[in-house]
């Protein structure tokens, strides 16, 4: 599946019943593009431990375990509902807390994200002899870190040009936990431009939901965004915002945006099942 871009594969443990250990085994083979399938991540389905409809285990493509992934959310609600996990409204159970979810329609979802529970909105990142201004949050907890990065004229930067730079954000010494790196530029009223480089991945991917997020919730606690229904092109399509608060308390923040089944199958990988002689 994948979500404005963000590509995962889906692997339905309450029928597979792998153990926990062969997952990061199986993620760094299974979404390597040029040797496998390919993808962002790999999400397992497994029974919930808290009463949600079911739990969601977030891989990196490089085998790390995530605290939780935006768009991988919305995939796995629509998994959960045409599977029958679930009804027209979802919760699932993430290592970062509880997301519910709702189909919008036949292929549109929308997730309540984890709540912010880290908000720094002015930093300065050094890198060389530049100073960079950026905000820090963390949504969740544990919390998944996010750089929201101002870039002017970002839709005429390269991801050749600005990779340098993002990677070196992404593990810069002042960030104990590393960051997925936002680029973003406001474009119009509501309307952003974004670009992230992901932890795990280690490169620039079509999308982030949770980056999207806390770019969307930076700008509306700077004033440079309604945050209600702000509206973000990443290279994989749109995504929309709405950041819910009371004042400057933040209370729920929502990301809504499209999902696609691309392909149903059987994995023959021989990487991980080699063939008998």
């Amino acid at each position: 599946m994948n979500g404005a871009g963000n590509d995962f594969i889906i692997l339905n443990n309450l029928e597979e019943r792998l153990p926990a250990d062969t997952f990061p085994h199986l993620a760094r083979t299974l979404c390597h593009r040029r040797l496998s399938i390919g993808a962002d991540g790999l999400m397992v389905v497994d029974r919930s431990e808290n009463g949600c409809d079911f739990q969601m285990r977030f891989y990196n493509s490089d085998g790390s375990l995530g605290e939780m992934c935006g768009n991988g959310a919305r995939c796995i609600c629509r998994y959960g509902y045409e599977t029958g996990l679930s009804g027209l409204e979802q919760r699932v159970e993430t290592a970062s807390g509880v997301v519910t979810g709702r189909r919008i329609d036949a292929r549109d979802y929308r997730i309540r994200l984890t709540d912010p529970t880290v908000i720094q909105l002015d930093r300065a990142l050094t890198v060389g002899d530049v100073s960079y201004p950026c905000s820090y949050i963390e949504l969740g907890s544990p919390g998944l870190p996010h750089l929201a990065v101002p870039m002017a004229e970002l839709g005429a930067q390269t991801m050749d040009g600005l990779r340098p730079l993002a990677a070196a954000l992404r593990s810069h010494p002042d960030l104990p936990k590393g960051a997925n790196v936002n680029f973003w530029q406001v474009t119009g009223p509501d309307q952003v431009r974004e670009l992230t480089f992901e932890r795990g991945v280690e490169d620039f991917t079509y999308a982030c939901g949770t980056g999207t997020g806390a770019v969307v919730l930076a700008l509306t606690l700077k004033g440079l965004a309604s945050g209600e229904d702000v509206q973000v092109s990443v290279p994989g399509g749109l995504l929309r915002v709405t950041v819910d608060r009371d004042c400057s308390t933040v209370k729920s923040l929502f990301l809504t945006g499209p999902t696609n089944i691309v392909c149903r199958g059987v994995v023959t990988d021989e990487s991980l099942f080699p063939p008998a002689d």
